[in-house]
């Protein structure tokens, strides 16, 4: 029997939080699944329900292997991956946290010839640029702001010609842990340096770098040290709305729309576009404006 622990990601860390400690301890294995995850997917119940930092609580615990998938043939390769290493041949004493969500949205079918090993280690190219410019942009996204990279990569297309690259950040954490192993392994061994997974990743892709969720921002800061292309990102920090979800993340400046402006500001910041341009789009797309903002899905919001 495989134990799989299911509550509101707000809840998790924080009330069986001393649980989880002393799951690690005494060398527990099994799935924690976080439902209800984000700050804007559980929408109108308040900051005591919404969940913007469970991964950070996570981070803390190092018998605990986090992820935020977007779909869910990223669960399945998860979960058969964690069914490997929690109990096959050389199993490891860890217990597997996944985040996932209350929003109804379209599954895509698993992409053909899909980088497994970059989805179970955190990272890989997911939707590449549909144009070719000049002017182009890395974006980072986990969970359902996944969807909202997606969209912001059309509007850069048709609105600004730039070509935005989009990546499925299935785990932060492990990306940060990878980075730091690497940094211990660098200082004890100078005649045999190492890459961080996430540097390689990135390796000879143009323009900023721009990551987002529906975490707080501290949770995709976690791999800035690994990341040489100039680098920003988009959260849901402080309180939000009662409101609709599309309001909501307009509220805290991570849909699609706020991180077309983010592109801009980066760009204009290393001299490829005109600053006047980040005006223009904040006025075109009403960015300060929480109306203005599409619902988006209200189903199951809470």
């Amino acid at each position: 029997m495989i134990p799989i622990y299911i509550f509101y990601s707000m809840f998790g860390f924080q009330r069986t939080g001393d649980a989880f400690w002393a799951a690690a301890d005494q060398l527990v294995r099994g799935f924690v699944v976080g439902a209800t995850a984000g700050r804007t997917t559980l929408n109108g119940e308040g900051l005591q329900h919404e969940d913007g930092h469970s991964h950070l609580l996570a981070a803390t615990n190092p018998a605990v292997v986090s992820y935020d998938p977007a779909f869910a043939y990223e669960v399945g390769h998860i979960v058969k991956d964690g069914l490997r290493r929690m109990y096959g041949p050389n199993s490891e004493n860890i217990f597997y946290y996944m985040t996932v969500y209350n929003e109804p949205y379209v599954q895509p079918a698993e992409p053909e010839n899909l980088d497994v090993d970059g989805l179970l280690r955190g990272i890989y190219l997911y939707a590449p640029a549909t144009i070719k410019s000049k002017k182009n942009v890395q974006i980072l996204a986990s969970g359902v702001g996944v969807n909202w990279a997606l969209k912001a990569q059309k509007l850069l297309a048709d609105d600004f010609d730039i070509a935005a690259s989009i990546w499925s950040v299935t785990s932060w954490n492990e990306l940060r842990r990878d980075g730091l192993a690497v940094d211990r392994h660098n200082m004890l061994n100078p005649d045999d340096q190492r890459t961080a997974y996430i540097t390689s990743k990135l390796e000879g892709a143009k323009g900023p770098v721009i990551a987002v969720s529906d975490f707080m921002r501290a949770v995709q800061d976690q791999v800035g040290p690994w990341v040489k292309q100039p680098f920003t990102t988009l959260g849901t920090d402080g309180f939000g709305l009662s409101d609709t979800r599309g309001a909501l993340r307009r509220h805290f400046k991570v849909d699609a729309e706020s991180i077309v402006v983010s592109t801009l500001q980066q760009l204009a910041a290393q001299g490829e576009i005109k600053p006047k341009l980040i005006q223009e789009a904040i006025d075109k797309y009403q960015i300060n404006d929480v109306r203005a903002a599409d619902a988006g899905n209200t189903e199951g919001s809470g």
